[in-house]
């Protein structure tokens, strides 16, 4: 097998192919596994709701982010609740609102049929802070 052919004279190498390409496969398996994989956790609100349940799914948002998964919000109309679009944007007002520490919004607030939805990513330097958090917290026990 040549090793490297840009060299001079090219530099080649006597190896079992076979087992080559099983150390191959092997390494592109194990990089794979460990890959994270960010997958969008969708959270519903509700024009309607109370600052205690938005406070408690806003929790589940940042429990989300934290994991380092995108968030999609949205707030569900239903029936005569289209007539009064603000209170949705309200609602995710004071979502945005208690979440810019830790979230960059990746969409605004936007309006698709009946559901006013905006999309969350998190910060990058919210997850090194944690990192290292995690490492002086280890350190220390």
């Amino acid at each position: 097998m040549e090793v490297s052919p840009n060299a001079s004279p090219p530099v080649c190498r006597l190896m079992d192919y076979g087992k080559y390409k099983y150390r191959q496969t092997k390494e592109e398996r194990s990089s794979r596994k460990n890959r994270a994989a960010t997958t969008l956790k969708e959270v519903r609100f509700s024009p309607v709701m109370d600052r205690h349940d938005i406070d408690y799914r806003v929790d589940r948002i940042n429990k989300f982010l934290e994991e380092g998964h995108k968030v999609k919000a949205f707030v569900r109309f239903l029936r005569r609740q289209m007539s009064h679009p603000e209170h949705g944007h309200d609602v995710l007002r004071i979502v945005l609102e208690q979440l810019e520490d830790v979230a960059v919004v990746e969409r605004r607030p936007i309006m698709e049929g009946n559901q006013l939805t905006t999309y969350l990513s998190p910060k990058p330097q919210a997850r090194r802070a944690r990192g290292d958090g995690a490492a002086t917290n280890s350190e220390a026990e």
